[in-house]
């Protein structure tokens, strides 16, 4: 369950999936309690807004950035998570899976020169409340929310796999067709050098034969010669 008394009388409550609003003053860090069971997956999403003295609304802008940590407040403030993102409409994410079974501490700390302190947390409008409004939403456990969230990315790695691997596919397909075209090729070429060395072993036979028989032929011829 979430323990946040300290901002009791400025929290509220935006849905029944641990979605909710609330206001910082200032730097001041603000921090929620969750006991967890032993791996649990969380997953926040959470948006910065300050406040803007000239529309006296509360706006995103990139003066403003939040830190969010986490603590294990039973394993001696062991800190899980400890990360800073800046103020813009798109809604941040962190992300942790308990390690043990224990009371967590989830804090949030404005900083930057958008991170101003309004004095007066009463004085009848919303910036008294605080200069940072700070609106989060917490998924715990294997939630419909949190396989919703994560099934778009899933489904996008799983079809960028699906075209590696066609294209894996096709590289092997042509490798194989170039394996085959120069084992053909050689078959080729051997057959051609061995008719080559063939014909001639040939004309040599024939180029030796044709010198024997004129030798003779001169042969026989001198030794009429002499005879007559």
């Amino acid at each position: 369950m979430l323990l946040a008394s300290i901002l009791t009388a400025i929290c509220l409550l935006a849905s029944s999936t641990q979605a909710l609003y609330f206001y910082i003053d200032g730097t001041t860090p603000k921090c929620f309690y969750e006991e967890l069971p032993k791996d649990t997956l969380v997953v926040g999403y959470y948006k910065a807004e300050a406040y803007n003295t000239n529309s006296n609304t509360y706006q995103t802008t990139n003066d403003l950035a939040i830190q969010v940590t986490v603590d294990e407040t039973f394993d001696n403030d062991h800190r899980v998570v400890s990360q800073t993102s800046t103020s813009s409409d798109k809604m941040s994410k962190f992300t942790f899976s308990a390690a043990d079974s224990g009371l967590h501490r989830l804090c949030f700390t404005p900083s930057g020169p958008g991170a101003v302190s309004l004095q007066g947390w009463f004085s009848g409008n919303d910036a008294a409340l605080g200069g940072v409004k700070l609106m989060l939403d917490l998924a715990i456990g294997e939630s419909s929310k949190i396989e919703s969230d994560d099934k778009n990315k899933i489904d996008s790695i799983v079809g960028k796999v699906r075209e590696l691997n066609g294209r894996l596919a096709d590289v092997r397909r042509e490798q194989v067709f170039q394996r085959e075209r120069e084992a053909e090729f050689r078959d080729q070429s051997e057959s051609v050098n061995a008719r080559i060395v063939k014909w001639t072993l040939i004309q040599l036979f024939v180029l030796g034969a044709t010198c024997a028989w004129q030798l003779s032929h001169l042969r026989s011829f001198f030794i009429k010669q002499k005879l007559t």
